[in-house]
C-alpha cells in the first residue's frame, strides 16, 4: 500500500514554515456523551477531524493553553503523561465546568493543528498528530495576596503509550518477533532498528 501526504497542502506546507498563527484542537470522548471539543483560541470555528468527525462539527474557543506540553509517540512499550491547563478561571465558573463535567477517565483524546492565513481564517481542517488515553482531572489554585482576585486552574492529565493499567499486554516490535511471524523470510530486517526508537536515543541518520 502505497501511503501519501498529499492531503496537506502546498500552501499549508509553506505557512508552517513561517512563524504564522497555529490553533491546536483537541477532541475528548467520554462514553455515552457528546465529545468535549475545545481549541487554543477565541470564537467558536467549525471544523472536523478526519475518522472522528467525519460529519463536521463546531470546536469552542478556550483562549491560551498555559505552555502546550510536549506530545511525544510511545513505541515498544514506553509511556508518557502530559498535562493540558487551563488558568485564571473563577471559582464559580470553574465549580460549573467541574460539576457539568462526566467522568473522562479513559475517554480517547485526539490533538491536532492548523495553520491560519493573515486574517486568522484556518487554512485547513485539524490535521491529526497525537492521541492519548484521558486519564483524570485536577484543580489547583495560586497563592494570592493583597486585592487579587482568586483564580483556579483546571488541567486534564492524558497518557500515551502503556501507561494505563487497564491495557493488555502487547508484544513489542523486535528483529526476532519480526522473523519468527514470517519464517520463509529470514532475511527480513525490517525490525532491526527499532530499538533506536526509544526515548533518550540519537539515531545516527545517514547522509544522502
Amino acid at each position: 500500500m502505497t501511503y501519501s501526504t498529499a492531503y496537506i497542502s502546498d500552501a499549508v506546507c509553506n505557512r508552517l514554515s513561517q512563524s504564522g498563527p497555529i490553533g491546536f484542537f483537541i477532541r475528548v470522548a467520554p462514553e455515552g456523551v457528546e465529545p468535549l471539543r475545545i481549541w487554543t483560541g477565541a470564537g467558536d470555528i467549525p471544523a472536523r477531524f478526519d475518522a472522528v468527525d467525519p460529519s463536521g462539527t463546531v470546536y469552542y474557543g478556550a483562549g491560551r493553553l498555559n505552555g502546550l506540553p510536549t506530545l511525544a509517540v510511545m513505541v515498544n512499550g514506553g509511556s508518557d503523561a502530559v498535562d493540558f491547563t487551563l488558568s485564571g478561571i473563577d471559582p464559580q465558573t470553574a465549580r460549573t465546568t467541574l460539576s457539568s463535567i462526566p467522568p473522562v477517565n479513559g475517554a480517547p483524546v485526539t490533538v491536532g493543528l492548523s495553520v491560519f492565513d493573515n486574517y486568522y481564517q484556518p487554512l485547513t481542517e485539524p490535521i491529526p498528530i497525537w492521541t492519548g488515553t484521558a486519564a483524570r482531572l485536577g484543580e489547583s489554585s495560586p497563592v494570592v495576596t493583597g486585592d487579587q482576585p482568586i483564580t483556579l486552574a483546571l488541567s486534564l492529565s492524558v497518557v500515551a503509550g502503556e501507561n494505563m493499567r487497564a491495557r493488555a499486554s502487547r508484544a513489542v516490535w523486535s528483529s526476532a518477533h519480526q522473523k519468527s511471524l514470517y519464517l520463509t523470510s529470514s532475511d527480513d530486517r525490517f525490525c532491526d532498528n527499532t530499538a533506536l526508537l526509544a526515548r533518550g536515543v540519537q539515531p545516527v541518520w545517514p547522509n544522502y
